[in-house]
């Protein structure tokens, strides 16, 4: 669990780097520690940062404390998001030993090593070994599924007036939430891995229903079975996850702008 009390240290302000900086989390992580009084070095390819290139970030870590890497690659095909994922460990890790960084963070997802059958877990779990191997003083951010998920299944799953969505269990958080306790363990002293979810279990199937009668979609939303792992809640969290932040449901009226 979290520390409730700061250090001296901790509580110091920090230069924080972040890999990914203008990604849905990464946006939000920036935002947040500059919010804090924090210093953060945004690292991206828009701001002329290309972390496949192992020369691209130049001395853009000196002074840095920590390193959070929330990095995605633009395909979730399996050979260039391992590629992606663990060139990426590779630079970052080399850099940052390179400058003195203390310690890297990086965001992961809940349940990985039991759901190996699918692509996007094989590669991320890849990016976690990475890591470890190229930077020792990695810390890992297990996260379930954001809040945005569902939209996202709905638009890979729509064929026509159907929707092909995964029947399975998810505890979904607020991607805000997961942008705060990155901030809050960079500046922290915690350096055990971390997982964090939202506040209950949810059915992915009913949450892709309500969103399109939130959206007034007229949209059949059609259950696929899932494998043994999944079904056996796999995407879940653990005894020992942190719960925050808001359901999916509350969440879900006020961005969407309807209330059902």
């Amino acid at each position: 669990m979290l520390a409730s009390n700061r250090t001296a240290d901790s509580a110091r302000t920090k230069r924080l780097a972040v890999a990914g900086a203008t990604g849905l989390i990464g946006s939000q992580v920036v935002a947040h520690a500059v919010a804090l009084g924090h210093e953060v070095v945004s690292l991206s390819r828009s701001m002329g940062v290309d972390l496949t290139d192992r020369d691209s970030l130049g001395d853009r870590l000196e002074g840095v404390d920590v390193v959070i890497d929330v990095t995605r690659p633009s395909s979730m095909a399996l050979e260039e998001a391992i590629s992606f994922f663990t060139t990426v460990a590779k630079n970052l890790g080399r850099a940052s030993a390179a400058a003195g960084v203390a310690r890297m963070i990086v965001l992961s997802i809940i349940g990985l090593e039991k759901n190996q059958d699918f692509d996007w877990y094989v590669a991320t779990l890849a990016h976690e070994r990475a890591a470890r191997e190229h930077f020792a003083n990695t810390q890992v951010l297990r996260s379930a599924q954001f809040h945005e998920f569902p939209e996202q299944v709905l638009g890979r799953g729509l064929r026509g007036d159907k929707a092909e969505v995964m029947d399975v269990q998810t505890q979904p958080v607020a991607s805000r939430e997961v942008a705060r306790l990155l901030v809050e363990l960079a500046i922290g002293d915690q350096t055990e891995d971390v997982e964090i979810a939202g506040p209950q279990p949810e059915q992915l199937v009913n949450l892709v229903s309500e969103l399109t009668r939130l959206r007034g979609d007229e949209i059949e939303v059609v259950p696929v079975p899932v494998s043994v792992a999944m079904a056996s809640g796999s995407l879940l969290p653990g005894a020992e996850a942190l719960l925050r932040g808001e359901t999916w449901l509350a969440w879900a009226r006020r961005h969407y702008g309807r209330e059902h």
